[in-house]
């Protein structure tokens, strides 16, 4: 099949960029294609969804298994044509400076997957061609199928730049990319803006689409860059499924602009269990769906919308009382900092949360912890029994303030730090963690999150709701 991996000498050199100006040509073509974002970032892949027009994934040799990341790739790619993976940070950057255990390259390797480096040659000269030969070499088993330079003066500086990789490298040159404001995407302290953020209308979509497409074909070699295949062995990954004769558990899943980190595969793991999965805004909507089991936060950025959270007093209320009436929460990273009692914003600003976890929370100026993390369960809790393990992620600018004695059920393992504490914190059938977890790191708890929804049998259904307004969550 079609496919390669966009791979980069280091972050911040046009990864995404690339990626989307590909993956706008191969639509424009009328072509399926299917995004990949490889390591634990929800950012990217809103972007690859919005000009893809189709759910985008992330795979991660740490957090996942082998077999689980083929598994995932292998369910994602059975019906497209064409194949595009951006890789995470530089090439062969991953959990340590020894080894290329969570790296591009390991996925690469994993997926034989053809890659194409791309390079920031906005202050480059006849140098580049070393940076380029330095990448060939450092790896003799990763073939590096080409290159891509990024943010070229002018033409002329390109083919500068050409001649000196051509004579001193055996990777080709595939193009390159002028500096081009209408493209850059805006960045704020978790990375990349957000598409919720960024998309104002299917117009735009399109425009920005017409765009990409453009330069990708002005400046690229796309013939022989949708040339390059790989070749893939998989085997399934066997998870337990729903039972048809159970009844369907409907869980609410937060989704707007404060409101977006979630990886699509925690999804697919729920709706194999039975869940079927209702959007809603905790920006817009005045009350929650009905017929609720269940509700999901995911992470994203509240703190830049507390005030519009805080005063949308209706639906915290709602919340508080589903909460009340016994109704499963889970929430994760900004989820937890809006079923809080109140956030403190970087103005000093105090803000009103929902008020379902006993402590406050207050943003920072600097990350409070950050890397990749294991898990384990220390009590029996909504995702599983004690003794569980499972991967994640952690990437924060906030900490927890004015602590109320809260019982916790996870142990976490910090994986750079190597430091280790309680978290996952439980109030009745609420369970709230910074941690992102990657549900295909242990499918298990999946099905353990949707049986307990369906043993609770706590529907919410209060009188103002209106279903109509809520529709379900397509891939």
């Amino acid at each position: 099949m079609k496919g390669l991996l966009i791979a980069g000498t280091a972050s911040g050199v046009g990864k995404t960029t690339v990626v989307l100006a590909l993956l706008a040509a191969i639509v424009k073509r009328g072509q399926v294609v299917q995004a990949f974002k490889g390591g634990p970032d929800f950012l990217d892949t809103g972007h690859h969804a919005r000009i893809s027009g189709r759910a985008a994934r992330n795979l991660d040799t740490w957090m996942l298994t082998e077999e689980a990341n083929r598994t995932l790739f292998r369910e994602a790619t059975s019906d497209v044509d064409a194949v595009v993976v951006e890789g995470m940070m530089g090439l062969f950057d991953g959990k340590s400076g020894i080894s290329e255990t969570g790296s591009s390259a390991e996925i690469a390797k994993l997926l034989k997957l053809p890659v194409v480096l791309v390079l920031d040659a906005a202050k480059s000269a006849r140098s580049i061609a070393a940076v380029v030969l330095g990448f060939e070499l450092f790896d003799p088993q990763l073939v590096i199928s080409g290159v891509i330079l990024n943010r070229c003066a002018s033409e002329r500086h390109f083919k500068m730049l050409q001649t000196a990789i051509d004579a001193s490298c055996k990777t080709p040159v595939l193009g390159w990319l002028p500096r081009n404001p209408e493209i850059t995407i805006p960045e704020r302290h978790l990375g990349l803006q957000t598409v919720e953020e960024a998309v104002s209308d299917e117009c735009a979509t399109k425009e920005l689409t017409h765009v990409l497409a453009a330069l990708a074909e002005k400046h690229f070699d796309l013939e022989r860059i949708l040339a390059l295949e790989y070749v893939e062995e998989v085997t399934p990954l066997h998870t337990a499924t729903w039972e048809p004769e159970l009844s369907a558990v409907r869980i609410g899943v937060a989704r707007d602009r404060a409101f977006s980190f979630y990886y699509e595969n925690n999804f697919d793991l729920l709706r194999k269990q039975g869940a079927v999965l209702i959007s809603f805004s905790p920006l817009n909507d005045a009350q929650l769906p009905s017929n609720l089991d269940a509700l999901y936060f995911g992470g994203g950025y509240p703190e830049l919308y507390a005030e519009q959270l805080s005063k949308n007093l209706s639906l915290l209320q709602d919340i508080r009382t589903f909460s009340a009436l016994g109704g499963l929460i889970y929430a994760e990273c900004g989820g937890m900092i809006y079923l809080s009692r109140q956030l403190t914003t970087s103005d000093g600003k105090d803000h009103e949360m929902v008020g379902v976890l006993p402590f406050a929370m207050e943003m920072t100026n600097k990350l409070v912890r950050f890397g990749y993390v294991t898990v384990e369960f220390t009590q029996n809790c909504l995702l599983g029994p004690s003794g569980t393990t499972i991967r994640g992620h952690s990437f924060h600018y906030s900490h927890i303030t004015k602590v109320s004695p809260t019982e916790t059920s996870y142990r976490v393992h910090y994986s750079l730090s190597d430091r280790e504490e309680l978290e996952g914190y439980g109030v009745g059938n609420t369970l709230a963690s910074y941690v992102h977890l990657h549900f295909m790191a242990n499918p298990l708890v999946a099905m353990h999150l949707v049986e307990a929804a369906r043993r609770t049998q706590v529907r919410y259904d209060g009188a103002s709701l209106h279903p109509m307004n809520a529709p379900e969550i397509t891939s």
